[in-house]
């Protein structure tokens, strides 16, 4: 039996023609495109400074996933080993969670919840369930990590139909945030179904601009993750999404501030 170490082993092999850029790195652009996950999560700790003074783990810790991610990403591509394969998925599944327990506001909890409590240890026992699956089907995690990701959406755009008169400023980040996933996710589904025909057009790359495409899709919902927080929890700030480097442009970056400073937090 084979080491799940060893070169080659993933159950996955992307697109992209191995070992064409170097006699060491199995996917060369699938692996360096994961760099960004080394900027992308400073630059958003650095832009929601008045977020972190008010609650400072969540982000942290995401920020902290988020590299994490970008790492064993890096391992995989590198290596299209087994483990690299189980690294990268698993991390994305514990950042997952960690945003559900961490940030899922109260009125979005299921009806059958009791309460708080109740609903972290039910993220657990999942979590728990679903990395000892990924042991024996890694690849599996993949559609059930972005069926996360639709009933994030939901959530959004139940917010802004509920309280459209009260987000203004997070209707562009919604569309922002559902656009830059559907690129992302045709890119991946491409990438992964559809590898003849990038043969054919000689383009074997759509994976690496997944990595770069939902980094953004994830910037712009961590916006809107941190503005029902502060909305929720912290309404007399009046949150406000705005824009860096300006408030024009399909890659201005998002993040909130407060309108009106509070001591309290």
């Amino acid at each position: 039996m084979p080491s799940i170490f060893a070169y080659q082993s993933a159950e996955v092999d992307w697109c992209e023609e191995n070992f064409k850029h170097s006699e060491y790195i199995a996917e060369y652009y699938n692996t360096i495109s994961n760099i960004p996950f080394f900027i992308f999560p400073p630059v958003m700790l650095w832009l929601n400074t008045q977020y972190t003074s008010y609650r400072s783990a969540p982000l942290r810790c995401l920020v902290i996933m988020e590299m994490l991610i970008g790492v064993f990403s890096m391992y995989f591509h590198s290596t299209l080993s087994y483990a690299g394969q189980m690294l990268d998925e698993l991390s994305i599944l514990w950042t997952l969670s960690m945003c559900y327990v961490l940030w899922l506001p109260s009125h979005h909890l299921p009806r059958f919840i009791k309460n708080r409590e109740q609903f972290n240890w039910i993220v657990a026992i999942v979590t728990v369930f679903s990395t000892l699956m990924s042991f024996l089907k890694p690849a599996l995690n993949a559609y059930v990590l972005n069926t996360f990701v639709l009933h994030f959406f939901y959530m959004m755009f139940q917010e802004v139909k509920t309280n459209h008169n009260h987000f203004p400023s997070i209707q562009r980040t919604v569309v922002m945030a559902t656009g830059w996933w559907t690129i992302a996710i045709v890119c991946w589904i491409v990438d992964r179904f559809l590898c003849e025909f990038c043969h054919k057009i000689n383009f074997r790359y759509l994976h690496s601009l997944w990595h770069i495409f939902i980094l953004i899709a994830i910037h712009h919902a961590v916006t809107l993750i941190t503005f029902c927080d502060v909305f929720y929890d912290l309404s007399c700030s009046e949150p406000k999404v705005v824009y860096w480097p300006r408030n024009f442009g399909p890659l201005a970056l998002p993040y909130v501030v407060f309108q009106r400073s509070n001591k309290s937090y």
